[in-house]
């Protein structure tokens, strides 16, 4: 009996374990994809002001937060905030690369209860992105 209380417990902690840390990824084809066809989103863009104006997604929300480490620039995805929370919609984070400042955005949304279901990061981030921008 003991024994299937314990495999009972980690079978409903496996889900929760590899959750813990992981970040969800969209491509760039599908990215290219949801701005053309696709379902609407929302898009945070935390490149820093200079790299905005050479190029970003249509409709992206400029907030100039990257990289994400200061008080300022968690202020800077905190007023978007209240945009992510009033939508139903999926939200892209897009950074130079999609490395670490997407993923401390992640993180700072995950903090704020945003569901990270709904949250992705643009895979390369602008940097990588090969199609034409606003």
């Amino acid at each position: 009996m003991k024994k299937k209380i314990v495999i009972l417990c980690l079978i409903l902690l496996f889900p929760v374990s590899v959750w813990a840390g992981e970040y969800n990824y969209i491509s760039q084809e599908d990215m290219l994809y949801r701005l053309g066809k696709g379902p609407s989103m929302l898009i945070v863009d935390i490149n820093p002001a200079e790299q905005f104006a050479k190029g970003h997604l249509p409709g992206a929300i400029e907030t100039n937060a990257y990289p994400v480490k200061t008080k300022e620039e968690k202020a800077r995805l905190d007023k978007v905030l209240p945009s992510i929370q009033r939508t139903s919609q999926d939200m892209v984070i897009v950074c130079p690369r999609g490395g670490g400042g997407a993923k401390r955005a992640f993180d700072h949304y995950l903090s704020k209860n945003v569901d990270p279901r709904k949250m992705y990061i643009l895979e390369k981030g602008m940097r990588g992105w090969p199609y034409a921008t606003e």
